[in-house]
């Protein structure tokens, strides 16, 4: 087997108790201390997620945004620069290869030219999405680099995200709007160390549900950025945590909500799918999914304080109606909630059903996703 892939981070995680698993063959810090209190540090302040493991694919050329448009199901053609869209890459059947964020960014500064294009996949799908793509780049002017090992990529996520992240810019990151980003220079100052300086990419997304920001900057730079959003009062966060997260904020997960069996419209994602007046790979099997939806992907609170887990059956009387893709106990509703899909006809809010856990049924209720939405 092939050794594990470490992020610019991994020394620290180590360092600082991180209990480090195998993620997509990389090496990640599934906890440091309590799942719970990591997950309530970033629903109550900021906490900080080492996302170095996602691939990060830049494309240069002038043609980038034609090729890409025929590639996604969401339009690429006419983005406004600084704009982010997430979107979904699937195959002839409409299955989904991977949900990703495309970028439309500029940096005059930068050698390769000013404007290009970005995408962020995820860990496990990276060599699986170059190479598709990489076979429908032939014949174009457009030029694909992996950056993902000379990079790292950091999320600040939380109500007091960015006011902890905002010495680190010069321009006021509350005026980029939600799912915008830039091209930007961040200077971190180290005590006794004086000053470091790198261009990085900061982005108004994240997969928390809370407010924050994401960085990608170098993989020379990352460990500074890191220790100063520590010293700033950012909380070290894990995998677990940042599956309970994303989970009360209803964000789908490769390899549990979505995969190559599951198309976007089962999985309640038409707002990511644009039909009308263009063609990408797949668009034909999705407009015959239109017609033809038998399940649908639905949000679950359970009565009693037993956890679903992935692949448990879920029942309306004595028929099996669908499956559950994700499950957990519920930090800030303290209370068990899953996601599953099942038949469209027990998919409306308010159905009662019941989940199999371990030979017992438990009472289930269908419930408007996400299960958690931040104050504003």
């Amino acid at each position: 087997m092939a050794p594990l892939l470490q992020t610019p981070l991994h020394d620290w995680h180590l360092a600082h108790q991180g209990k480090m698993v195998d993620f997509a063959g990389w090496s990640m810090p599934v906890i440091y201390s309590s799942i719970v209190d990591e997950h309530r540090a970033t629903r109550s302040a900021t906490g900080l997620f080492d996302i170095s493991h996602m691939g990060r694919l830049r494309f240069d050329g002038s043609d980038s945004a034609a090729v890409l448009d025929r590639l996604f199901t969401r339009r690429v053609q006419g983005m406004a620069l600084g704009k982010i869209r997430y979107s979904l890459v699937t195959n002839e059947r409409g299955g989904i290869l991977d949900d990703v964020l495309v970028y439309r960014l500029s940096d005059p500064s930068d050698p390769r030219g000013g404007e290009f294009h970005y995408l962020v996949v995820n860990a496990s799908n990276r060599s699986k999405i170059v190479d598709w793509v990489s076979a429908h780049l032939s014949g174009s002017n457009v030029r694909m680099t992996d950056e993902t090992q000379h990079t790292a990529m950091i999320a600040v996520q939380g109500p007091s995200a960015i006011r902890l992240i905002q010495p680190l810019f010069p321009m006021a990151l509350e005026e980029i709007g939600y799912y915008n980003g830039m091209v930007a220079e961040m200077t971190i100052t180290e005590s006794g160390a004086g000053r470091t300086t790198c261009r990085s990419i900061v982005s108004r997304t994240g997969y928390t549900g809370e407010d924050g920001v994401e960085v990608i900057v170098p993989a020379a730079t990352a460990r500074a950025v890191w220790e100063w959003l520590i010293n700033a009062g950012g909380r070290a966060v894990g995998l677990g945590a940042r599956d309970t997260l994303r989970l009360e904020a209803a964000m789908p997960l490769y390899g549990h909500e979505l995969s190559e069996q599951i198309n976007p419209i089962d999985a309640e994602l038409q707002f990511a799918v644009n039909l009308d007046n263009r063609e990408f790979v797949g668009r034909q099997a999705l407009l015959e999914a239109r017609d033809r939806i038998a399940r649908r992907r639905v949000g679950l609170e359970l009565v009693g304080k037993r956890v679903p887990r992935e692949h448990y059956p879920v029942l309306r009387g004595d028929r099996i109606v669908g499956e559950v893709t994700s499950g957990t106990f519920s930090p800030t509703l303290q209370r068990p909630i899953a996601m599953a899909y099942v038949e469209t006809d027990a998919a409306a809010e308010g159905t009662e059903l019941h989940v199999e856990i371990r030979g017992s049924r438990e009472a289930a209720k269908v419930v408007r996703l996400p299960f958690y939405v931040r104050p504003r």
